[in-house]
């Protein structure tokens, strides 16, 4: 066998005695909520299009309209040929949305955290994340070459404590947090880390992929703690609520320009596909009406949690967290055959000894069913 099969075979074999080797399933998406898998068709709780506006008709005239119109296709970098007028109207709606002056519009959400941070920070500076920050941040933070620290999930006071020894050491400082974390559906408490950003001269960065169009009146876990935080960084997703792809950067002007010169997955990646920017203008209009479809999938996440015997929701994603990756399983497999999709997260994307079931919650799922569903996690979860 040469030895890159071997390399990769024996690795597949260790994860598979873990029980942590991920298969991709065939699945059809059959509408917002439901999906056919193995030739079931199943009740979807696994999904971030929380207001389902991927199958909202008016955004998929839009992105057919884009198609006709443009193409499939940007055809290069926008720096080169892929400019086209809707990156403008797109990047006018985010900031507008975001209480910013402007805006920067990515390939994908990635994308956009390992460009971002490179861009603003380097070797000679510091960059402060939460120890449950998305991997992408994390991703972002190694590629800039800076000094790195994880300060405690949702504890201001140890970053502080870490910025009293470290900031004077450095040039530059960011602290980087998710705004809704994604595998525990908490709020980073973004007001305090932005007066603790202000106090130390630190440059706060929020990755607001869980929390647009579902916190904060739709406008993000910025807008979610009675007042708009100070945040001057406020990084998304177009995937999540918006139903699309894509990935983005708010901040000021001249932040926004720098990033355009500087992000390197943005100079060297083609731009977005028009139909993915035309879906996302018309998905965000949609957003901005707010109403009860904004306010649905928090609604609803908290009556499963009350329903269920569990500590109250703070965003449309619940974690019921089982402790060992064969439990998880095993779990979403019984679920399975009740008719509801809840796949089973394991580590390293959660820390060891807490696999879970990771539950969304959508504006269009069946009250009746929460129900259902609730009674059978708290019945499984004290089995």
């Amino acid at each position: 066998m040469p030895s890159l099969d071997r390399f990769a075979a024996d690795k597949l074999a260790s994860l598979e005695a873990k029980q942590l080797r991920r298969r991709l399933v065939e699945t059809e998406r059959a509408d917002g909520i439901s999906v056919i898998r193995n030739g079931k068709r199943l009740l979807s709780f696994s999904c971030n299009d929380y207001l389902n506006l991927s199958q909202h008709p008016e955004v998929k005239d839009a992105a057919i309209a884009a198609i006709s119109r443009y193409g499939a296709g940007a055809g290069a970098s926008r720096l080169v040929t892929g400019n086209h007028p809707l990156y403008a109207e797109l990047e006018s709606r985010l900031a507008k949305l975001k209480g910013t002056e402007a805006a920067c519009v990515f390939g994908s959400g990635y994308l956009a955290n390992t460009g971002i941070i490179p861009a603003l920070i380097g070797k000679e500076d510091l960059v402060l994340l939460d120890e449950l920050s998305h991997a992408c941040l994390w991703s972002g933070a190694q590629l800039s070459r800076a000094k790195i620290l994880a300060f405690r999930h949702n504890d201001p006071a140890h970053a502080e404590a870490l910025l009293k020894e470290h900031r004077p050491l450095h040039g530059n400082a960011l602290i980087a947090t998710d705004g809704v974390f994604s595998m525990d559906g908490d709020l980073a408490p973004l007001p305090a880390l932005g007066e603790l950003a202000k106090r130390y001269d630190a440059w706060l960065m929020s990755d607001d992929a869980h929390g647009l169009g579902v916190i904060g009146g739709g406008r993000g876990s910025v807008f979610a703690h009675g007042k708009k935080a100070e945040v001057p960084l406020q990084m998304g997703t177009l995937s999540k609520a918006v139903g699309g792809y894509g990935g983005y950067l708010c901040a000021t002007i001249d932040t926004i320009e720098l990033v355009k010169n500087r992000a390197r997955s943005f100079v060297y990646s083609t731009g977005l596909p028009p139909a993915s920017a035309a879906a996302a203008i018309t998905a965000l209009d949609i957003i901005a009406r707010g109403g009860e479809l904004i306010e649905a999938p928090l609604r609803k996440a908290r009556a499963f949690t009350k329903a269920a015997g569990l500590p109250e929701a703070q965003s449309p994603i619940v974690p019921v967290v089982l402790g060992s990756a064969a439990r998880a399983l095993d779990t979403a497999k019984k679920l399975e055959r009740e008719g509801f999709l809840a796949v089973a997260i394991r580590p390293p994307t959660v820390p060891e000894g807490t696999a879970r079931l990771r539950l969304t919650f959508t504006a269009s799922h069946p009250d009746t069913e929460i129900v259902r569903l609730a009674g059978l996690v708290r019945e499984l979860v004290s089995a």
